[in-house]
């Protein structure tokens, strides 16, 4: 349930993060949603690495959002260099 639970919170963190970010998106509402899920996978893990989290608890809202426009951030720089 954890999973589920952590896609779900990625899901929602995606859309705000593309909110919160200003300026255009390279990618679409998908791409978007993939890395708001990236995002928060990526803080549960390091959540749980840094000792947060303990295994199958997610990472929290706060937590998942800021990984999440870490990875927006990230794939906008990688998107724009390579137009």
């Amino acid at each position: 349930m954890g999973i589920i639970w952590t896609i779900l919170i990625g899901f929602i963190v995606g859309l705000l993060a593309r909110a919160i970010m200003p300026g255009r998106d390279p990618g679409g509402f998908i791409i978007t949603t993939v890395i708001g899920i990236a995002g928060s996978l990526l803080a549960t893990f390091l959540g749980r690495t840094l000792g947060w989290y303990q295994v199958g608890e997610s990472a929290g809202f706060i937590a998942a959002l800021i990984g999440a426009i870490i990875l927006l951030a990230l794939y906008r720089m990688v998107r724009r260099k390579s137009y």
